[in-house]
């Protein structure tokens, strides 16, 4: 074992967000269609839960479709609901026998009643497990998940406090992300968990998702490990 496959052992992460960003550009520079990237992307996404779940991490967040999606062709947009359905439908059962939960955090409300449906089958058959927690992050916008939980936290009567707004959040009983991974090249977080990654340490990488393997999640994890966190306090508060 590497001196930083070591390091990563030892300080991981309890949670990782991942903004899933290239599969388009991968198929274009393979000369395919956009399409296909987002196919190669769900294969990865599935070695990702497996790797996160082998390794011990007990929340991992996919930023699949944002809010913001909606935007981009109609075809492309087309085919995106059909691979979410039909993983939905193909991947549950594997989940489950893996003892991964699944959660799609979003506004399922955009969704046909079909799919909302898969979404709510998916979640039912996994709900007892108590390994990974795999959120699914689709139809998700992280100004809206902040209004929604203003919006419910005021309908409940509660103080309004930064604790109780957070229980309202979209992730619900998931801790806040530690490290929040982008790949594809892009420096930005496109409003992805605004509020849940306020202390999160940020990792880019220029690799496109469907090659962001198991050897990539390692580079990020040891780059993590070698991190101080401090939460707004000194180094020698940390370390001493």
């Amino acid at each position: 074992m590497s001196n930083n496959q070591s390091a990563t052992i030892n300080k991981l992460p309890q949670h990782i967000a991942i903004i899933m960003d290239g599969n388009g550009r991968w198929a274009q520079a393979r000369g395919k269609k956009r399409v296909l990237g987002h196919k190669a992307g769900m294969e990865r996404a599935r070695e990702m839960a497996e790797t996160c779940g082998e390794l011990g991490v007990k929340f991992l967040t996919l930023f699949a479709f944002s809010s913001e999606n909606w935007n981009r062709p109609p075809e492309e947009v087309s085919f995106l609901m059909d691979l979410f359905a039909t993983s939905l439908k193909n991947e549950s059962k594997k989940l489950n026998k893996n003892n991964v939960q699944l959660k799609v955090i979003g506004d399922k409300a955009g969704f046909n009643k079909g799919l909302q449906k898969a979404i709510d089958k998916a979640e039912d058959l996994t709900a007892k497990n108590d390994g990974l927690i795999l959120n699914i992050a689709a139809n998700y916008g992280g100004r809206w998940d902040i209004l929604q939980a203003s919006q419910q936290l005021l309908s409940s009567g509660e103080e309004l406090s930064e604790a109780n707004l957070a229980k309202h959040l979209a992730t619900g009983i998931s801790a806040d992300p530690d490290l929040l991974i982008r790949t594809g090249g892009e420096k930005r977080i496109s409003n992805f968990l605004l509020w849940q990654a306020a202390y999160s340490e940020l990792y880019f990488s220029d690799v496109l998702w469907p090659d962001f393997d198991r050897e990539q999640l390692q580079l990020a994890l040891a780059d993590y490990a070698q991190r101080q966190r401090r939460f707004g306090k000194t180094g020698e508060q940390v370390t001493g």
